[in-house]
């Protein structure tokens, strides 16, 4: 499953899920574009994980939540919570 969410659901979807891989990124970043078509593919093999990319830019109390500093950055949640 692949998936953006918006700030109003993005926790309530790691809480919901039992396992979350989460890229943040942003449209101005390069590796975040060359990275997405990958992360896809990996959502594809993986049906017992649940693959989002969450915009960094639009998102920002996301990127706190996740202690992202740069971009790309893969996240992974268990049970609602950073792994």
């Amino acid at each position: 499953m692949f998936l953006e969410l918006t700030e109003d659901n993005l926790q309530q979807y790691l809480a919901d899920n039992p396992k979350v891989m989460v890229q943040y990124a942003a449209s101005w970043c390069g590796n975040c574009r060359i990275m997405k078509p990958k992360f896809k593919k990996l959502a594809a093999e993986n049906d017992d994980v649940a693959f989002l990319i969450v915009d960094a830019e639009k998102l920002p109390n996301s990127r706190k939540f996740a202690n992202v500093d740069n971009l790309p950055t893969f996240a992974a949640f268990e049970g609602g919570n950073l792994v």
